[in-house]
């Protein structure tokens, strides 16, 4: 397929050079200095991609480029500018510009991106896919599973109800959203919802809270208690005599826990528990539940666009990738990963190797990113423990030290060039014992100065 291009830019050198450059590839091109012939020429349907200067003469392109969106939502935009400052780059990607390149750029690289901007656009499953996601992001839960179906059978039974209910589940599963269908579908629905953060809460938090919240919890709506379980012993504590003295008043009380209360008598108190958990109800990992990911995704994606980043739609073989994947963080860290891909990657099609790429980059970063945050003896602590996981040796001292000391004088002999005599005052013991360590570390003599 040939790949039209509608260029614009009223520097008549570069403009020549550029339809050269696309000629060389075979794409067809129609050129001009002004703006007003381009947006003619895009509203009358001509052109699969627009490469454009952002200023040409006295006009600016991006005050068009919304209305042409509107006329051409998916003609993509390349954007060229001289001005190369933050503004310009954020212009261009409020205006919905597919790609910003600042000038002077490589030509290789405008071709590229021109080429990327005119394949991989939805095909018509994908785009009933799509749509069937502009659907789902309307409703408060989203899957089919089995998992699912649970959930929603225990919501069904309570929500009319005004039974208080414990969410458990892990970080990320989407308990909050849980809890407030749950109040979105009671009789409560008109009234106000009330989060009350506990997460590592005292007492005198938990009464300030209370306090903060007095007015609208006396107007008799649900109070979500979140991540009840994270309260400290004197949080609880003052927990239990909130409820115990009826100052939540009659609000339906629905709590929030990433640890299974139940099983951790030792942590919460049991009292506490039997108040709150009149119902229990369990938010399933995403590991459980792999078949929901690919409408679970293209629905988060749906959200993402209605607030205000790119459009995007998931292939099918990308949606396979996430399905494949543990997903540890749950449905915020699959969040976090298509909003990354869909402000990052230019493409509309979010593709099997875009996600490759995005998980790949994310085992890198968890690779490396504890053993930049754990101290020096901790990493040695951890790495002990690897070392020794089958038993201990009966040389044990000498063999661990032998591991450490071995490192450590190269590294003290590096850094002075071999030299004995300050390698052994950087190590602070003298010279005649670092020259005794490196013969039965077997670490060669170095020069002796």
């Amino acid at each position: 397929m040939t790949i039209s291009v509608l260029l614009a830019d009223d520097d008549s050198a570069l403009r020549l050079v550029l339809q050269q450059a696309f000629a060389r590839e075979a794409f067809q091109v129609r050129a001009t200095a002004t703006l007003s012939a381009l947006v003619k020429w895009a509203k009358e349907g001509e052109g699969d991609v627009i490469v454009s200067d952002v200023y040409l003469g006295d006009d600016c392109l991006f005050d068009v480029l919304p209305s042409l969106r509107l006329a051409r939502p998916d003609l993509p935009v390349i954007v060229m500018s001289g001005q190369n400052h933050v503004l310009t780059a954020l212009s261009a990607a409020e205006t919905g510009a597919y790609e910003y390149l600042p000038k002077p750029f490589d030509l290789d690289r405008l071709i590229a991106a021109t080429r990327r901007a005119t394949i991989g656009k939805p095909d018509a499953k994908t785009r009933a896919a799509q749509n069937a996601a502009e659907r789902d992001a309307r409703l408060p839960l989203i899957g089919r599973s089995a998992a699912m179906q649970e959930v929603y059978r225990v919501l069904s039974r309570v929500a009319g109800t005004d039974l208080n209910v414990v969410v458990e589940g892990e970080t990320g599963v989407g308990k909050q959203r849980i809890a407030r269908a749950i109040h979105d579908h009671s009789r409560r629905r008109e009234r106000p919802f009330t989060r009350l953060g506990l997460a590592g809460a005292d007492g005198d938090v938990v009464n300030a809270l209370v306090r903060q919240s007095h007015d609208v919890l006396a107007e008799n709506g649900s109070v979500l208690l979140d991540d009840v379980g994270e309260a400290t012993p004197s949080g609880q504590a003052a927990l239990q005599r909130i409820l115990e003295d009826g100052a939540l008043g009659k609000a339906r009380i629905i709590a929030t826990s990433a640890i299974p209360l139940e099983a951790h008598p030792d942590t919460f108190r049991r009292d506490l528990f039997y108040r709150l958990a009149q119902v229990t109800l369990r938010a399933p990992p995403l590991r459980e539940r792999r078949e929901d990911i690919p409408d679970l995704a293209r629905a988060l994606l749906v959200h993402a666009a209605r607030q205000g980043l790119p459009e995007r739609a998931l292939d099918q073989a990308g949606a396979d990738a996430l399905s494949a994947h543990d997903w540890p963080g749950n449905v915020r860290e699959l969040e976090n990963v298509l909003r990354r891909l869909a402000v990052l990657r230019p493409e509309t099609l979010i593709s099997l190797r875009d996600i490759e790429m995005e998980l790949a980059a994310q085992r890198r970063a968890a690779a490396v990113g504890p053993l930049q945050e754990m101290s020096f003896e901790d990493l040695i602590a951890k790495r002990l423990a690897q070392e020794y996981a089958n038993g201990l040796p009966d040389n044990l001292y000498d063999t661990a030290l032998a591991t450490f000391e071995r490192p450590l004088l190269a590294l003290a002999l590096k850094a002075t060039d071999g030299s004995q005599i300050r390698a052994a005052a950087i190590l602070g013991i003298n010279r005649n014992t670092l020259r005794k360590k490196m013969q039965l570390l077997g670490l060669g003599t170095a020069r002796q100065d």
